[in-house]
């Protein structure tokens, strides 16, 4: 049996028949730093209740799956610095042996769909890292939006990926890429990539009836809802690129790799843009909390 232990006020939303949006830890022990972490963590769920939805942060503690998260636990995991950064391949291994974790939008839709959850939020999905042709270094998120039933809103991939190669593993692994009002695949902190993105949807009503669909067609996997970052808090591809660039041959001359990589890169685009890649990370999350929280009272409304 799965040791999954929900907060009251999931619990609440279960009997009151209300929408439940999914939302990673990741971004609270490794995306941010303190105290913006539990700043942005407390906000992104505040948007969600604004929205009409009940937020659910997802956690490992003690070896035990917490679906939502109370203030407390939400500090906790925000000032911690032993807490392991969880993906398919270990999330099981770590409960199995008592730790702690932060979930990464992999290990989230895991714990998400256990729980009965069929909407995610989180910033920017993984993907093929640049180099991926030689390193093999490809994103558990990719396999797992093939194979487990969760939409997730995101602000299209991180834009330190090798986007291209992204969306064609996307594709390869028939996973739907929808342009939430958009024709263009957003690239994290820049609202277009200058790819085209394969489908289009207008309304959250759309996103939900295709969820459905799928279902009952007996089509595995989820939906990757591409939502551009708001125009207000944008930085310009030509602008985040040479940036980005310098950051993965820093990281490559100091060797760095395999999960430290995203974390190394977010940190060093932070100090380059002054903070300015920070705000938009946060703008962007929110952005994406308020989307999910609409495609999932979508989901919840009587068909």
């Amino acid at each position: 049996m799965v040791p999954i232990v929900k907060s009251p006020a999931v619990l609440a939303a279960e009997q009151a028949n209300l929408p439940l949006v999914a939302l990673e830890s990741t971004i609270v022990t490794h995306g941010l730093p303190w105290p913006r972490n539990l700043e942005t963590a407390l906000l992104v769920e505040e948007t969600v209740r604004a929205a009409g939805a009940i937020p659910a942060t997802i956690a490992v503690l003690r070896g035990q799956i917490h679906i939502g998260l109370d203030r407390d636990q939400l500090e906790a995991l925000a000032q911690a610095t032993e807490v392991h950064k969880l993906s398919r391949a270990d999330l099981a291994a770590r409960m199995a042996i008592g730790q702690d974790g932060s979930t990464t939008v992999a290990a989230t839709m895991i714990c998400a769909r256990l729980a009965g959850i069929e909407v995610f939020a989180t910033g920017g999905i993984g993907g093929v890292h640049r180099g991926a042709e030689a390193s093999f270094d490809i994103s558990a998120d990719l396999d797992e939006l093939a194979q487990t039933p969760v939409t997730v809103v995101s602000a299209g991939a991180k834009a330190i990926l090798d986007l291209p190669k992204t969306l064609e593993a996307l594709e390869t692994r028939g996973v739907p890429v929808i342009g939430w009002r958009t024709d263009m695949f957003p690239a994290f902190w820049s609202r277009s990539s200058g790819l085209a993105c394969p489908l289009r949807m207008e309304t959250p009503e759309e996103v939900a009836r295709a969820h459905r669909l799928r279902a009952a067609m007996g089509i595995p996997g989820g939906q990757l809802v591409a939502n551009p970052i708001p125009d207000a808090h944008e930085i310009p591809r030509g602008v985040i690129g040479p940036l980005v660039d310098a950051a993965l041959k820093t990281a490559e001359e100091a060797g760095i790799s395999g999960k430290d990589v995203t974390p190394y890169l977010l940190e060093r685009v932070l100090e380059a843009t002054e903070g300015r890649s920070l705000e938009a990370n946060i703008a962007l999350v929110q952005n994406n909390a308020r989307l999910a929280a609409g495609i999932a009272a979508a989901l919840a409304a009587p068909s």
